[in-house]
């Protein structure tokens, strides 16, 4: 008998032309117990100076009965807040929107924010960005460990990022971090872009792995389940051999749910639930 208690946590960024209190009232028709909220400003502003009253989130989930898991803010090129920016007043800007971003994780109790590695100039040395980088995500770990908040650091894909694109380049920053503090996100979409695995990214980064988008993947990510091309029961028996015991937040990112976003909630849902009974067939 294997562990499958995952936590399913539906992800608000597919709702951007619908209001926040419908991803919550849809998230718990569905079925969700938890939510991670995407910080898009039409949900919830957060910029360098200031954010939005996090009461909002913990009032509209109490009103729902979910849990909120995870803050995960807008940090690709043309987003404002880049963890590898360059010049002074930039990377003040950048330091303190990570900052706002970990306090309205404390205030809402999620306790987890998921970070990247920001991007570089493409008309500078690569290397000259990475150690920007590596420098802010030592400053923003620290923040983050005094206010008793884990950020996890996921992968992005290769044309979101010049930076860290695979698990190999991840675990490279990690070790010039050398901050054990800082987890790891696992998402599926850079996974595949990178040609990385599950198995692959727990041979690399274990137990630290501590926090995890999923999606299905098709000849594009980020999916809703059931869109794509991707086997669920076997993700989650990956997941389930490794061990993990963490959230699995359904990151849906994609223009064709824009109209009907209840639908692709619902459907990665039922997705789950099948894949789920499947599993538990099987180890019995």
């Amino acid at each position: 008998m294997i562990d499958t208690s995952w936590q399913i946590s539906a992800m608000n960024c597919h709702y951007r032309f619908f209001s926040l209190e419908s991803f919550f009232a849809d998230a718990q028709a569905a079925g969700y117990k938890a939510v991670e909220i995407w910080c898009g400003p039409m949900h919830f502003a957060l910029d360098y100076a200031r954010h939005d009253d996090a009461r909002v989130l913990t009032d509209l989930a109490e009103r729902y009965g979910v849990t909120i898991i995870g803050i995960c803010p807008e940090q690709t090129n043309p987003k404002p807040a880049n963890v590898a920016a360059r010049g002074e007043e930039a990377r003040a800007r950048t330091l303190a929107t990570f900052k706002n971003v970990i306090d309205v994780a404390r205030e809402t109790r999620a306790n987890k924010i998921v970070i990247t590695s920001g991007w570089g100039f493409l008309d500078e040395p690569r290397e000259d960005a990475w150690a920007r980088s590596v420098s802010m995500l030592r400053e923003i770990v620290a923040y983050a460990a005094d206010s008793g908040v884990t950020p996890a650091i996921e992968a992005l894909q290769c044309d979101e990022t010049n930076l860290v694109r695979s698990s190999e380049e991840l675990e490279r920053l990690l070790d010039d971090v050398a901050d054990d503090r800082l987890a790891v996100c696992l998402d599926l979409g850079a996974a595949w872009r990178a040609g990385d695995s599950i198995p692959g990214y727990f041979k690399r980064f274990g137990t630290r792995i501590k926090h995890l988008h999923f999606s299905d993947i098709g000849s594009v990510s980020h999916l809703a389940w059931g869109d794509g091309a991707r086997d669920m029961a076997s993700d989650l028996a990956a997941l389930a051999r490794a061990g993990y015991a963490g959230p699995v937040s359904f990151e849906i990112v994609n223009s064709r749910y824009h109209t009907d976003p209840a639908a692709a909630l619902s459907q990665s849902a039922r997705q789950y639930r099948a894949a789920l009974d499947m599993l538990k067939e099987v180890y019995q």
